[in-house]
């Protein structure tokens, strides 16, 4: 543990409010000022501040244009449509402070946090950014954690919480292993399950975010009415809220899964959860974490989650004609039933987020995926059952599925068991052309 003074992380400093975000609020965020930003793509005159200035005035007048016609850029309003973003850019239509807040929370996003500033005593990873870094800031990571819970009669779930769980963090901070002697945290006799979990990249979770309750609810069908061997559901927390983030859809809402990974990934409180988890169910003892709670600023927590919902997903590539008919065979061999193509976003205060197409190819709903992926509960949660993943950004991807099983999409096909197993078994039977299509037309995504 590093000698001296103890640091909390808030923002860095922005024009007009030193170490503040001065936007971004889900709640204050004004349509106004992105109102024609991105609507548009007529390229606007830069010719009539010059046109009014006599003589003199009209090189005056001429830079007075280039600076209005330079911010224009900066905002997306000029000339032809823009390229849509790419990995790691935020979301198009963001106001001047949202975009400040995007920014602001990126910093801290990829910063190294040291014991002194918070981190540990147990962490996985020192940096939100080490663990999402492919291809861009916000991405996937090659990173590997460990979870445990045990799954009892009917139905019933124990996370494991009071000895710490169900994330058993990796590493331990020097002071940590000087007073316990521990290099992890230990992982209880109780746990009846373990499970490894791969790092998801963030692209467009804010929009996911932003879809709402119903558009989830109404692709639920727990008791296969429709007698289609899809039975998809949902989970949700114990207030009863419904899921959406996570492997296991156990996470409601993006700001809680922020703050939860702060936490539990890296072991820095903050103020949605002001408290440091326990070392296997004991206590953290004295001294070893003197870093006052919460270590995370309420504004630099708010920045970084400005940062992760207004990270866009990546624009799919153009399709070649043989993507174009891997695109029907999507269907045809029905992968559509879980991966639906598209999902919508509810009226929202973000312009950007606001009644918004979403092309997550997921339901966010819960799929027995086979005993052989089983793992562990979580929630409602049974082991065998997982989130649909979204496949935003799939081509950048270089391991698939929860625990990293395959290392191609061939192989993550061929793993699909439960209720994918009709759909794996169409692509088994395929022609090589019409598999090459179905891969095509996935590595555009």
């Amino acid at each position: 543990m590093p000698v001296g003074p103890t640091r909390r992380v808030v923002p860095p400093g922005r024009p007009g409010s030193p170490g503040r975000p001065t936007g971004g609020n889900h709640a204050g965020a004004s349509h106004e000022g992105a109102r024609h930003a991105g609507s548009r793509c007529e390229r606007p005159a830069a010719t009539h501040a010059g046109a009014a200035s006599p003589g003199g005035d009209v090189v005056k007048a001429a830079l007075v244009a280039l600076v209005v016609v330079s911010g224009m850029e900066a905002v997306g309003m000029m000339g032809a449509c823009p390229k849509p973003p790419q990995p790691g850019e935020p979301l198009r239509d963001l106001t001047p402070q949202q975009l400040a807040s995007f920014n602001a929370g990126k910093v801290i996003f990829a910063k190294d946090f040291e014991p002194d500033e918070g981190l540990g005593p147990l962490f996985n990873s020192t940096a939100c950014g080490e663990c999402h870094e492919e291809p861009a800031l916000g991405g996937s990571g090659d990173e590997v954690e460990t979870h445990a819970a045990v799954a009892g009669p009917n139905g019933s779930c124990d996370m494991l919480a009071a000895h710490g769980g169900p994330v058993f963090q990796a590493h331990t901070t020097p002071a940590l292993k000087q007073a316990l002697g521990l290099d992890s945290e230990p992982i209880p006799a109780e746990a009846t399950a373990r499970a490894t979990r791969t790092s998801p990249d963030l692209f467009g979770f804010g929009l996911l975010d932003a879809v709402t309750d119903a558009d989830i609810l109404v692709r639920a069908d727990s008791a296969d009415r429709d007698h289609d061997g899809i039975s998809g559901r949902v989970n949700r927390t114990p207030d009863g809220r419904i899921g959406r983030f996570g492997r296991k859809a156990f996470g409601p809402t993006l700001a809680e899964f922020n703050a939860g990974a702060f936490l539990i990934e890296m072991g820095i409180t903050n103020p949605t959860n002001p408290h440091e988890e326990t070392i296997g169910g004991s206590p953290i003892p004295a001294g070893v974490d003197p870093t006052p709670d919460p270590e995370l600023s309420a504004e630099a927590l708010q920045s970084v989650f400005d940062f992760v919902r207004f990270l866009a997903p990546p624009p799919q590539l153009p399709l070649t004609p043989e993507g174009a008919h891997g695109r029907y065979l999507f269907g045809s061999m029905g992968c559509i039933s879980c991966h639906t193509p598209t999902l919508y976003t509810g009226p929202n205060k973000v312009r950007a987020l606001d009644r918004k197409p979403v092309s997550a190819y997921s339901d966010l709903l819960l799929h027995d995926m086979g005993e052989a992926r089983a793992d562990i509960c979580l929630g409602l949660a049974t082991p065998s059952e997982f989130r649909t993943e979204p496949l935003m950004g799939l081509r950048f991807a270089k391991h698939f599925l929860h625990d990293g099983a395959a290392t191609t999409i061939e192989q993550a096909i061929d793993l699909h068991a439960g209720e994918a197993q009709r759909s794996r078994d169409r692509f088994a039977k395929a022609s090589p052309k019409e598999r090459e299509a179905l891969l095509a037309f996935l590595k555009s995504l």
